[in-house]
């Protein structure tokens, strides 16, 4: 029989399957990848339990939870529970610091269904806590390197060509400027934090001391980049990426009209363009106090003409207009400004394939500590 773990390394570097048993209130807040929510109490039976421990004490509580779980509501969770654990021999589960509910869950198993299935000690407070941890000491420990450039570079694809990259957006699901929300919603902020601080584990696991990264600001849509990773990316090295001015147009036609637009139809059928429509005009909106009025008006003419023409014909062309207009009056001038300020951090610059290279030697050579 297996034991117990308090391996949380092993657990997160393996993606052993895990089951979580407390409330859906507290699983949303924030959890784990791939972790499955199998609570022993849902949301209103944890509020009463938790009013009469206040008011009465632990026994009485125990009591009221037993009774609140019990018949029928029971027999449905331990059926859940015995599948998962059938499921994945190879799991453990877990409550919030590894105490009573985990331990209830564990006895009815054994007593009533034959089945051993092990806790991890200390619950997700622990794990969440190593992961913290994981995070702090890859920023102390290790080295880090910036790819930054204009809007359009391509910078997420030089990541994709790294095999030591940390690519936050992909975490973050969003592309990280005014227009980067996607589809598909966000992950919650500590959802977005333990991705990020697995993704660094795994890549220390393979032997990776040296990571690239994007320039990113603090916020990547609504996810925050955790206070440690951000004051350093303020001083690490910068790579430079450029590329002509006729490939970032491409490239953004590629990624946010093209793509933005297959994701929603993706996503919604027949009511995805419109709402593919309405998040490419509310993201100008969002900008319109920047831009100033006059130029915004004519942007937001560019733009509505142009999926007008995309909805008529599927034609993207008349997209250009205003990508080009965006680029040249707003984003090169505030990216130029960023260039200056950081001009002494930047090791290199060049177009795409010079610029991976660059990575990959650098990633090659030791870390001096």
């Amino acid at each position: 029989m297996r034991g117990d773990t308090a391996d949380y390394r092993a657990l997160f570097l393996n993606d052993i399957p895990m089951m979580d048993a407390r409330a859906p209130v507290e699983f949303a807040k924030g959890a784990f990848p791939g972790v499955v929510n199998l609570p022993l109490m849902n949301d209103s039976e944890r509020q009463k339990v938790g009013t009469c421990y206040k008011q009465h004490g632990q026994k009485a509580a125990l009591d009221l939870g037993h009774q609140l779980v019990s018949g029928k509501v029971k027999a449905e969770r331990m059926q859940a529970w015995a599948d998962f654990a059938r499921a994945h021999p190879d799991g453990y589960l877990y409550c919030f610091r590894g105490g009573l509910r985990s331990q209830i869950v564990q006895q009815w198993l054994r007593d009533e269904a034959g089945i051993d299935y092990p806790r991890v000690v200390g619950g997700y407070k622990a794990l969440r806590h190593f992961l913290l941890e994981t995070l702090e000491q890859a920023v102390q420990q290790c080295d880090f390197v910036l790819v930054g450039g204009m809007t359009g570079t391509g910078k997420t694809e030089v990541l994709a060509r790294l095999n030591n990259s940390v690519d936050l957006e992909a975490l973050a699901n969003h592309r990280g400027s005014s227009f980067g929300k996607r589809a598909t919603p966000q992950p919650g902020q500590i959802d977005f934090e333990n991705l990020l601080a697995i993704r660094l584990l795994k890549l220390r696991a393979a032997g990776v001391e040296r990571f690239a990264l994007e320039d990113e600001a603090r916020l990547v849509g609504r996810c925050s980049i955790p206070l440690p990773l951000f004051q350093g990316m303020q001083q690490f090295p910068l790579v430079w990426l450029e590329d002509s001015l006729e490939g970032r147009i491409e490239r953004i036609l590629k990624d946010y009209v093209i793509d933005l637009c297959a994701e929603f139809i993706g996503e919604q059928g027949e009511a995805g363009f419109a709402a593919f429509a309405e998040r490419l005009q509310q993201s100008l909106v969002n900008i319109q106090k920047r831009l100033g009025g006059e130029r915004y008006q004519r942007l937001a003419l560019l733009m509505d003409q142009a999926l007008a023409e995309q909805a008529r014909s599927g034609a993207v062309d008349l997209h250009r207009g205003w990508i080009e207009g965006l680029l040249g009056e707003y984003y090169d001038p505030m990216y130029a400004y960023q260039r200056e300020s950081k001009a002494e951090r930047i090791e290199f610059a060049g177009e795409q394939q010079a610029v991976v290279e660059y990575l990959q030697q650098r990633a090659r050579t030791a870390v001096s500590h």
